[in-house]
C-alpha cells in the first residue's frame, strides 16, 4: 500500500498555493474525527516551560497511518525504567578477542567525541571517547548486543538500541555521556519490542517506535481447554493482552498443545505466540497445511519521549498492521515530521503537519539505511535519498509549501551507475555528507545545499560524474513487471583503493551563504547542490556517516578487505583513524595476511550480467583450480562488497577459495535488478548460482569437483535450494538461518516480515502453489550432499524449525546432516564466542568433504 490511495484516517488536501495563516503554527485540538482513532495523551501532559521541541507537539492527537481497516489503538506510551550505572574505563574491561571492531558512530554536538559499538569485550557494546584520543570508556557493560547508537544535538545523552538475549526484539535506552543515569526509554515492557528514531534539534525530545508482540487467537470448541494453555497471562508473566482481534477485550488466547517446541529444538523463552503451527502431517512436496488462526494485527506507534522523564511521551503517529514505522526528522519549528513506513520493495516517506495530522506529502524511497533524509532550516525543502523513478538512488530535493504541501521536486545529485546509499546531513541542514556505491565499493563526496527560495553566488552545477541537468520527475513509482528485462549493466569496474592512508588535503569548507546579498542570484529553479568535494578514503566500504557540525569533518564507519571495522575522522579531506580503533596491521594476528578480493562479472543464461567477488587462498598457484566455496548473501537485496568477512578468512586458511556472487534480486545494480526475481523469477535467481560456479570454473578459478555452497537467511535459502535443483554441482552445503519451506516460513516468521516476505515470493495464499514450487522441502528427495544447518535458537525472523525439518527429513532419506544451534543468539550472530563456533564448524564441516 503506498501513496495517497493507501492512506487511511487522514484528511489530503489538493496540491497546491496554501491559505494564509497556519504555517509555523500549533493547534492545541486535534482534527475533527480522531477521536477513538487513537488515545489523546494532551490532558496527561502537563505543561513545562521551556522544554523546547517536546512542548512544541504537545496537545496533538495520533497521527493515524494506513495499515488496515477499523479504528487505530495505538500501543501503550512507554514508561521509563531506571537502571544501576554500568559505566567502566577501559582498563577494567577484559579483551576477549585481539582484534576488535568498531562500527556505527554518532558524534556529539562539536564532533570531537563519539559514541559508538564495539565488540571488544565479545558481545557489541555501547563505548565513547574522543576521535582524537585514546582514553575511551565502555558505557553499558551489560551483555545484551546494541545496534543502533544516536547522541543528542545538546549533547546531554546519548540513546541507544538493545537486543536482549541476542533476539529480534529490541529497547531503546539513554545515558549520559559520563555513564549515569541509564535508563530504558522504551520497549523494556514485556513482550514489546521498540525501535530508535531521530532527536529534536534542541535536544530535548527523542522519537521511538513501540511495537507490541501480536498475539494468535486459535480456534478451539467452546469451554474446551488446550493443553498447556495458560490463559489470562503471557508467556513472559506479564499482563493479559487486551483487544485480540479474535477474542473479547482482556481474554488472552491460549497457547496450543506444545508450543514452546513449535520451533525444533530451541525453546523460544520471553516471545509472545505468534502464529499456530502447521498442522503434523508429511513433508513431501513441502505442501504443509497450516493452522487456521490468525495473528491478531500489530500496531506500531511512534512517541516522542523525554529522556529527562519531566514530560509523558506524546503520540506522533500510530500505524496497524505496520511492517516498518520510523521517525526520520523533525522540523526545528516542530510542524512537520518526516516518517519512513513500508515494507522493503515499497518504502515510502511521509511528510506529517503535526498541527492537525495530515499527511501533505508522500513519495518513494530506496530500500537500504532507515535514515532517509531531513529537512531544511527553514522547512521548505526536504533532502531525500530515493530511487523514485530511477534505476539508482539519488538526492532528491522536494519544495514544500508552508503548511507542508509539495510544491515539487527534482534530482539534487547523482552519479550513473552508482546509487546514494548513505545520507547525513550536518546540524545545521545546510550541507551534507553522500556515500554512493559504485558496483560495491564506496565514494564519498560532500555537497553544500542550497534549500528552497535562497539566494545562491553561482547556479547549481551537475556532479562531474553525471553532467546531465536536474530535472523533476514524475511522482509514481513505475510497477516492477512480472518478468522484468534488465540491461546488462555498464559501469566500469571499481578501484579498489589501497591501504595507505591519503594525505591530508586541507580545504575551506564552501560558504553556503551569499556574500553579496545586495544583488543575488535567486534560485528560481528550486533546491539544489550548488557545490561538492570527493573525499578520498583509505578503505573499501562506508557503513556509517556521523552527522557533525561541521560537514567538511565527518566521522565515518569503514570497512575493507584489509582491515576490521574502524571509525575514522575526515577533517578537511584528512584521514584519521580513531586511536581506539583496530590498527591494520591487527586485522588477523597469527594467522595469514587477509586476501583483497577480485570483481567476475559472470553472465547468466538469459543473458543477464551479474557481479561478485573471488578470494583466492594464500600460496595457491594461479592457474591451479581450488576447491570453493560459494558464498551467498542475504535479503535477498543485500549486497558482497569486498570487506573482510572473519568466515571466508577461516576458510582461505583451510586452503579453500571463496567466490561470493550477487545473483538477481541483489542491490548495488539497479532496481530492475532487484526487481528480476520477483514471482518466479525467482527459479531463474537460483539457476544464477549455478551460472556464477560455471564462470569461476571456465575461468580457471574453481575445481568443478570440490565445490560447496553455503548463505545465510535469504542465502540459506538459496543454498538449500541449490542442492536440491542443481544436486549434482556442489559437495556438500551449510545453511544458515535458511528458509526451507515457505507455507511453515510465512506461518511462523514475525508478521511485519511476512508483509515484506510476500512482496519478494508471493503471497501465502494467492500465491500458495508457486511457493510450492520455491521450497526447497518439496524436492527434497533430490537432495544426494551432506547438509549442515545452522540457527540461532531466538530466531523469530526464521524460525529455527526451518531447518531442524530440512535436517530431519534429509537423514529419513539416507542423507548426512547436522544442525547447529546457537544459543542467545538470533537471526544474526552478534556474540564472540558464538561467531567463532559457528566458523570454526562451518570451515571444519566444509574441509571434511572438500579437502583442503
Amino acid at each position: 500500500m503506498t501513496g495517497a490511495a493507501g492512506l487511511q484516517g487522514f484528511a489530503r488536501p489538493a496540491y497546491g498555493p496554501p491559505s494564509d495563516g497556519a504555517a509555523g503554527a500549533l493547534a492545541a485540538a486535534a482534527a475533527p474525527g480522531a477521536a477513538g482513532r487513537a488515545e489523546d495523551l494532551a490532558g496527561r501532559v502537563r505543561p513545562l516551560p521551556g522544554r523546547g521541541a517536546v512542548d512544541r507537539v504537545r496537545g496533538i492527537r495520533a497521527t493515524e497511518l494506513p495499515g488496515g481497516e477499523g479504528p487505530v489503538t495505538a500501543q501503550p506510551a512507554p514508561e521509563p525504567v531506571w537502571l544501576p550505572d554500568t559505566a567502566v574505563p577501559l582498563e577494567a574491561v577484559p579483551r576477549l578477542i585481539t582484534s576488535h571492531g568498531c562500527w556505527y558512530p554518532s558524534a556529539d554536538p562539536g564532533g570531537r567525541n563519539a559514541a559508538f559499538i564495539c565488540d571488544r569485550a565479545g558481545v557489541p557494546q555501547l563505548w565513547a571517547g574522543p576521535v582524537d584520543g585514546a582514553t575511551v570508556h565502555l558505557l553499558d557493560s551489560e551483555p545484551h548486543p546494541v545496534t543502533e547508537v544516536a547522541w543528542s544535538p545538546d549533547g546531554r545523552w546519548i540513546a541507544y538500541t538493545t537486543a536482549p538475549g541476542g533476539g529480534e526484539h529490541t529497547r531503546v535506552l539513554c545515558v549520559r555521556p559520563d555513564g549515569t543515569g541509564r535508563r530504558i526509554l522504551a520497549g523494556g515492557e514485556p513482550g514489546s519490542s521498540a525501535h530508535l528514531g531521530c532527536w529534536t534539534r534542541d535536544g530535548t525530545g527523542l522519537a521511538v517506535t513501540v511495537a507490541e508482540a501480536p498475539v494468535t487467537a486459535v480456534p478451539q470448541p467452546p469451554a474446551a481447554t488446550e493443553p498447556g494453555a495458560v490463559g489470562g497471562r503471557t508467556d513472559d508473566g506479564g499482563p493479559p493482552f487486551a483487544g485480540s482481534a479474535a477474542s473479547p477485550a482482556g481474554a488472552f488466547a491460549p497457547h496450543p498443545e506444545g508450543w514452546t517446541h513449535r520451533d525444533g529444538r530451541a525453546t523460544l523463552l520471553g516471545v509472545p505466540l505468534r502464529a499456530v503451527p502447521p498442522a503434523p502431517g508429511p513433508v513431501t512436496g513441502g505442501s504443509r497445511t497450516t493452522g487456521g488462526a490468525e495473528p491478531s494485527p500489530r500496531t506500531l506507534s511512534a512517541y516522542l519521549v523525554d529522556p529527562d522523564g519531566s514530560a509523558a511521551p506524546v503520540l506522533l503517529a500510530s500505524e496497524r498492521e505496520a511492517a516498518t514505522l520510523r521517525v526520520c526528522d523533525l522540523s526545528r519549528d516542530g510542524r512537520l515530521a518526516l516518517l519512513r513506513r513500508g515494507p522493503r520493495g515499497r518504502r515510502e516517506a511521509l511528510v506529517v503537519r503535526l498541527r492537525d495530522q495530515r499527511v501533505t506529502c508522500s513519495m518513494p524511497v530506496a530500500d537500504g539505511d532507515p535514515w532517509i533524509g531531513g529537512f531544511s532550516p527553514d522547512g521548505r525543502t526536504l533532502w531525500l535519498r530515493s530511487d523514485h523513478g530511477r534505476e539508482f538512488a539519488a538526492l532528491y530535493a522536494v519544495r514544500l509549501g508552508p503548511r507542508g504541501a509539495r510544491y515539487g521536486q527534482s534530482v539534487a545529485a547523482r552519479r550513473a551507475g552508482a546509487g546514494l546509499e548513505l545520507l547525513a546531513m550536518d546540524h545545521n541542514g545546510r550541507a551534507a555528507v553522500l556515500a554512493w556505491n559504485m558496483r560495491g565499493v564506496s565514494e564519498l563526496e560532500v555537497a553544500t545545499l542550497l534549500p528552497a527560495g535562497r539566494a545562491a553566488r553561482a547556479p547549481a552545477a551537475p556532479h562531474p560524474a553525471d553532467s546531465s541537468a536536474a530535472r523533476p520527475e514524475t511522482n509514481a513509482r513505475p510497477p516492477a513487471a512480472a518478468e522484468p528485462s534488465v540491461p546488462a549493466p555498464s559501469t566500469p569496474e571499481p578501484t579498489v583503493p589501497a591501504p595507505s592512508t591519503p594525505e591530508p588535503t586541507a580545504t575551506a569548507p564552501a560558504d553556503p551563504e551569499p556574500t553579496a546579498p545586495e544583488s543575488p542570484t535567486l534560485n528560481s529553479a528550486g533546491p539544489a547542490v550548488v557545490a561538492s568535494r570527493a573525499v578520498p578514503l583509505p578503505h573499501e566500504v562506508v557503513t556509517r556517516v556521523a552527522a557533525t557540525a561541521d560537514a567538511d569533518a565527518p566521522v565515518v564507519a569503514l570497512s575493507g578487505s584489509q582491515r576490521r571495522p574502524g571509525v575514522w575522522w575526515l577533517p578537511q579531506g584528512a584521514a584519521l583513524r580513531t586511536p581506539w580503533s583496530s590498527r591494520d596491521e591487527d586485522v588477523a594476528p597469527g594467522s595469514h595476511p587477509p586476501v583483497r578480493p577480485v570483481p567476475l562479472r559472470p553472465t547468466a543464461r538469459d543473458g543477464l550480467a551479474l557481479g561478485g567477488w573471488y578470494y583466492r587462498a594464500p600460496g595457491r598457484s594461479p592457474g591451479a583450480p581450488a576447491p570453493c566455496v560459494v558464498h551467498l548473501h542475504g535479503g535477498p537485496e543485500e549486497q558482497e562488497r569486498p570487506v573482510f568477512e572473519p568466515l571466508f578468512h577461516e576458510l582461505l586458511g583451510r586452503g579453500l577459495d571463496v567466490f561470493a556472487p550477487d545473483v538477481r534480486g541483489s542491490s548495488g545494480y539497479g532496481r530492475s535488478f532487484v526487481d528480476a526475481d520477483l514471482g518466479r523469477g525467482r527459479f531463474a535467481a537460483i539457476d544464477d548460482v549455478a551460472d556464477c560456479v560455471a564462470h569461476a570454473v571456465l575461468q580457471g578459478l574453481a575445481d568443478p569437483r570440490r565445490l560447496a555452497v553455503m548463505g545465510h537467511s535469504y542465502g540459506g535459502y538459496l543454498t538449500l535450494a541449490s542442492l536440491v535443483w542443481h544436486p549434482d554441482l556442489f559437495r556438500t552445503g551449510v545453511a544458515v538461518c535458511g528458509m526451507s519451506d515457505f507455507a511453515t516460513f510465512f506461518a511462523g516468521t514475525e508478521p511485519w516480515i511476512a508483509q515484506s516476505a510476500a512482496h519478494k515470493y508471493g503471497h501465502p495464499e494467492r500465491d500458495r502453489e508457486l511457493l510450492r514450487e520455491l521450497s526447497p522441502m518439496s524436492r527434497i528427495d533430490e537432495l544426494r550432499v551432506p547438509v549442515l544447518a545452522v540457527h540461532g535458537e531466538h530466531d523469530t525472523n526464521v524460525p529455527p524449525g526451518e531447518s531442524e525439518q530440512f535436517v530431519r527429513a534429509a537423514r529419513e532419506r539416507g542423507v548426512e546432516a547436522a544442525m547447529l544451534v546457537l544459543r542467545d543468539e538470533g537471526h544474526y550472530f552478534r556474540r564472540a564466542d558464538n561467531r567463532r563456533t559457528f566458523r570454526r564448524a562451518a570451515a571444519d564441516w566444509v574441509q571434511r568433504h572438500l579437502g583442503g
